[in-house]
């Protein structure tokens, strides 16, 4: 170290030295919906539990998912079954779905539900008093339970009171920085610090629950908030030992908006083309007729983002480089009543009158249906103490999320994996620790804070994002993801000379810093992997290999030290491989 980074590290450790140790059993990373029921689940049983999250839990990602949640109650259609759902979900997924997780979370939904009714959550019903459930995406049957439109938000605050009932302590503003493993690969706990204040956290845990989401946030247009899902998981995981499973898995939402800035990739409701949205190209021509002339504009979420990439790829784009969706020819009672988020968020964000003009709208990064490689059973990682869950994890959607599978995942499994980590801990003869582990997680925020090189930490954010947009979005091919990982390699050259600036507004530059890194770390996963899978499959296009490959079907397991390995999926069962077949999605919400 230089000795003007050596003398600011002494500077800034002068001014900020606290450190404040804690023990608990079982630590959570992430307030979101999976992190609080898993949480919730500890507490129920009287074991010692601390959540952390980096932002607000009542600001956490689970509250945008607007349309509902799955389980085969059959209050609608009393021939659903959770065979039936798994069927569903395991067809949607273009058969990379793990058909033993796919029975654990559709087994389990019913009391996912259950226990959502015993928390008091406010579940839309008909006028006898059963959950009303409507159709969603690829469902045979109808399924999907939900409360208006704000379906997630109900549920994390529904969530959040539970906790608070059972008095579950969490630290709203703490970024962790590492997971911490002793000698022998098992976790001891985790390192962080204040984003406000500064101050370093040594938390010391018989088992840690990663649950801090995805990695669509390394796209430039993400329906993702600024500083969300910027693989966080992902960096712990890998550097605490774990590894991933199918990262270039990425769902894209055909239609997110472009301006601002600041809020490129924010979801225009897939409502709007089922209430009668028009979709058009630059020149004004509507284009969905060259796709798909039977369902135009109410065809499949991957078949539009697909339509709307092409058309501005082969330069029929608008000046922004979207498409526009037009709804201006609907009656104004029409988008009032039925279209009313649209409306606002427009209003709020360009002022814009939904009514009277276009919006223009692009393809946007949706959600990581890879991440952290964990077991079927339990969700338990390579990591002995280590587990993942939401979107942090692998294993349930495969090439395609069935929607509405989001949400119950993280009920299903926040159970599973509370229970998991807590007999973990009472099995454990002794926590072993390791000095060494700490002083490298205290000397990677310190060497950091010392940083005062050139590169601005938010500039090679967008480089990343920048490259994925180019080389990874929605169509790929050989020579685009090579030209994407040399451009990677260039930018984490740069990342050695950076400056970090903590200022009076507190460390939110330092966890840039931190951010910056899981970001690069997902990037070049998901480059390799979809390198790798030479194949279109769902989500997954690549325009030199259009055709699905029956070789490929198989997951493809990363890490920094064996690359891309094949990973084979088990067998589905035949009860439920015979109730697989092709769903029509007209008519239904694809959210």
């Amino acid at each position: 170290m230089h000795w003007s980074n050596r003398s600011r590290v002494l500077t800034v450790l002068c001014v900020k030295t606290s450190e404040r140790q804690l023990s608990t059993t079982v630590l959570v990373i992430g307030t979101g919906g999976s992190g609080l029921r898993a949480a919730i689940e500890l507490a129920e049983a009287g074991v010692d539990v601390l959540a952390l999250g980096k932002r607000p839990k009542s600001d956490a990602h689970t509250s945008l998912a607007a349309g509902g949640i799955n389980a085969s109650l059959a209050t609608m259609d009393p021939e659903d079954t959770w065979q039936q759902h798994a069927a569903d979900t395991l067809k949607e997924s273009y058969l990379l779905a793990n058909p033993e997780t796919v029975e654990v979370v559709t087994k389990g939904a019913a009391r996912g539900i259950d226990d959502l009714e015993r928390y008091g959550m406010p579940f839309a019903r008909e006028e006898d008093g059963r959950i009303s459930q409507r159709f969603f995406g690829a469902h045979t049957y109808r399924r999907t339970a939900f409360a208006g439109d704000y379906t997630g938000l109900e549920i994390q605050r529904t969530l959040i009171n539970r906790a608070a009932q059972l008095q579950v302590p969490i630290l709203d503003t703490v970024y962790v920085t590492r997971i911490l493993v002793n000698d022998d690969g098992a976790v001891f706990g985790a390192y962080g610090f204040d984003l406000e204040d500064g101050t370093r956290y040594l938390i010391h845990a018989d088992a840690v629950i990663l649950a801090a989401g995805g990695h669509n946030r390394i796209w430039r247009r993400t329906s993702s908030r600024r500083d969300e899902n910027t693989g966080d998981s992902f960096r712990l995981a890998v550097e605490a030992g774990g590894r991933l499973r199918d990262p270039e898995l990425v769902q894209f939402h055909p239609s997110g908006i472009i301006e601002p800035e600041n809020a490129a990739g924010t979801l225009i409701s897939e409502a709007a083309r089922g209430e009668g949205g028009i979709l058009r190209n630059g020149l004004g021509e509507r284009f969905m007729h060259k796709y798909d002339p039977e369902r135009l504009e109410l065809s499949t979420r991957d078949r539009v983002a697909l339509a709307c990439y092409t058309e501005i790829k082969e330069g029929r784009g608008t000046p922004n480089g979207g498409v526009w969706l037009d709804v201006s020819h609907l009656p104004r009672e029409v988008i009032m009543t039925r279209l009313p988020r649209v409306y606002q968020t427009m209003l709020e964000l360009q002022m814009l009158d939904i009514t009277k003009e276009p919006i223009e709208i692009a393809p946007t990064a949706h959600y990581s249906m890879g991440g952290v490689w964990v077991r079927s059973s339990d969700h338990s990682t390579d990591v002995p103490g280590l587990y993942a869950i939401g979107e942090a994890s692998s294993g349930l959607h495969g090439a395609n999320r069935l929607g509405g599978n989001s949400l119950i995942e993280l009920l299903v499994f926040g159970r599973i994996v509370g229970r998991a980590a807590a007999a973990y801990s009472a099995a454990l003869p002794a926590q072993q620790r390791s000095a060494a582990l700490v002083e490298t997680a205290r000397a990677e925020i310190a060497e950091l804070l010392a940083a005062s090189g050139t590169e601005n930490v938010r500039a090679l954010q967008r480089a990343i994002r920048d490259v994925m947009t180019e080389y990874a979005g929605v169509v790929r091919d050989e020579e685009g993801l090579r030209h994407g990982l040399a451009e990677l390699d260039a930018i984490e050259a740069r990342m050695a000379d950076i400056g970090v600036h903590p200022d009076i507004a507190g460390y939110h530059d330092l966890a840039h810093a931190f951010d910056l890194k899981s970001a690069a770390l997902a990037a070049r996963a998901t480059l390799e992997a979809a390198l790798e899978r030479r194949e279109t499959r769902g989500c997954h296009n690549r325009s030199d290999y259009p055709d699905l490959d029956p070789e490929l079907q198989v997951n493809l397991v990363w890490s920094p030290e064996t690359g891309v390995v094949r990973e084979q999926i088990p067998p589905i069962p035949d009860e439920i491989a015979a109730l697989m077949r092709e769903v029509s999605v007209v008519g239904k919400l694809v959210e």
